[in-house]
């Protein structure tokens, strides 16, 4: 475990200091939690931009498989996208 040292004004120590009684715990477990928990919310926004890319991977090797599968496969004209809207 590693030891760093923080500068806060006074008022904010106290503070910290009355609410770390209140809760039966020590100025530094508190902050340790706080990150602590800031480290887990990373965590888990690169797990989901992961699992996003993961998607987005499979995705496109359907596209491209169903793509080579239908040569004949292209996109609708404006008419016929308005056709279809217009039904």
């Amino acid at each position: 475990m590693k030891n760093i040292t923080l500068k806060v004004d006074d008022d904010t120590y106290r503070k910290a200091r009355i609410r770390a009684a209140k809760e039966g715990t020590s100025v530094s477990a508190m902050v340790r939690e706080f990150l602590q928990q800031r480290a887990r919310k990373d965590d888990s926004y690169e797990s989901r931009v992961a699992k996003l890319e993961e998607i987005y991977r499979i995705a496109d090797e359907r596209a491209i498989t169903r793509a080579s599968d239908c040569e004949s496969l292209k996109p609708l004209t404006r008419d016929e996208i308005y056709r279809e809207r217009l039904r």
